[in-house]
């Protein structure tokens, strides 16, 4: 496995408490990728009004929740497989699936060779190119995989450099797969946040192509990360059956699950929602894109990834002097592949974003 650098995680507040002395409260952290409306109104007045389910057992195969979210995600509620957060599923399915050997796009996510190495398999990074600023080269992916591969794992949009893969694209990933009989799990943890969302969604590709499961979750367009929910969608009966095989009952408790039938159905949150991160996300990277000394990449999520390329200034300097002001950023040099010159931020409502601007600016500009 590759040695990361220890950095901190958008969950590490209580570190940051300890260290700098600052109150995890009074923290913003643009670190989480986590929407800065927090939990809906509707959520909030009405699940407290369901505290009695904890009184008994969740529904064991979850029906309603699953019937709930299928019809968020246009599909079959048999292609819906719920648990204890994507973790959970990136679990379960590589244990199922059981690869000696995947490929991974990177850089990204550690968890999925975190799960693949306790699985007893190999994985191999297939590198994002900085100088294609982080678009994935479909044809060289292609080319790169062979029988020896039995699993393909990326996200989409990616963690950290927020680019995306349209459906067009990942169908003929998912053709080559096909012939080499690779299964293909993408973590599709961001993509609600996505503008060309109808482009990039491969919900469509999963009642076509068995050797394929999406993952989603509540924790980032939500914000929810505490409620552990997470979902799959898979239209191999066969596969789903084997996880449902082995997966622990009741992994979703009975408030999480009331949860996600409250949440799942509240439009107005959700264009809320998208409504912020869409004008943000165009404003504070027109924002960054004027500051002399970063490279700014094109973001399809809930969050930028940029390079400092002014001599002398790091990653670690610019989190530092964030953090003073009560202001969380991610350095990116814990990812594979990238240096201590990457820092990534997520949108959050537009003071807070100004501030951060202002202290990126005068960091970088001195």
């Amino acid at each position: 496995m590759l040695k990361h650098k220890d950095h901190f995680h958008g969950s590490d507040l209580e570190k940051i408490e300890e260290i700098y002395g600052i109150k995890k409260e009074d923290i913003v952290s643009f670190s989480a990728n986590v929407n800065p409306l927090g939990v809906s109104a509707l959520l909030k007045r009405e699940l407290a009004s369901h505290i009695d389910a904890i009184s008994s057992y969740p529904d064991r195969e979850y029906t309603k929740l699953r019937s709930v979210i299928a019809t968020y995600c246009g599909t079959e509620r048999d292609n819906i497989l719920v648990g204890n957060g994507a973790t959970e599923l990136i679990t379960l399915f590589i244990k199922t699936v059981s690869p000696k050997k995947a490929v991974i796009l990177g850089p990204t996510y550690s968890e999925y060779e975190r799960e693949l190495s306790l699985a007893g398999g190999t994985s191999v990074y297939f590198p994002l190119s900085e100088s294609e600023d982080f678009e994935l080269n479909e044809s060289r992916l292609i080319s790169s995989l062979d029988e020896s591969v039995n699993m393909l794992i990326l996200c989409n949009p990616n963690n950290p450099t927020s680019t995306a893969v349209t459906r067009e694209k990942i169908k003929h990933i998912l053709d080559a797969c096909k012939t080499n009989n690779i299964f293909v799990m993408i973590d599709e943890t961001y993509i609600e946040f996505c503008e060309n969302y109808d482009e990039i969604s491969c919900v469509p590709l999963t009642a076509s192509y068995n050797n394929l499961c999406l993952l989603r979750g509540t924790s980032k367009f939500f914000a929810a990360p505490g409620l552990r929910l997470g979902y799959a969608i898979c239209g191999n009966s066969d596969l789903m059956r084997n996880i449902a095989a082995i997966k622990d009952p009741w992994t979703i408790n009975s408030l999480a699950e009331v949860a996600g039938q409250l949440m799942f159905s509240d439009n107005e949150y959700i264009e809320a929602t998208k409504k912020l991160i869409f004008s943000e996300r165009a404003r504070v990277v027109s924002a960054l894109r004027k500051i002399d000394g970063i490279k700014v990449y094109e973001p399809s999520a809930n969050f930028v990834l940029s390079r400092i390329t002014k001599t002398g200034v790091d990653a670690d300097i610019l989190f530092d002097k964030a953090i003073r002001s009560n202001m969380m950023i991610r350095n990116c040099s814990s990812f594979p592949y990238l240096g201590n010159s990457y820092f990534r931020i997520c949108f959050m409502n537009p003071e807070d974003n100004d501030r951060l601007l202002a202290i990126i600016r005068s960091t970088i500009e001195g």
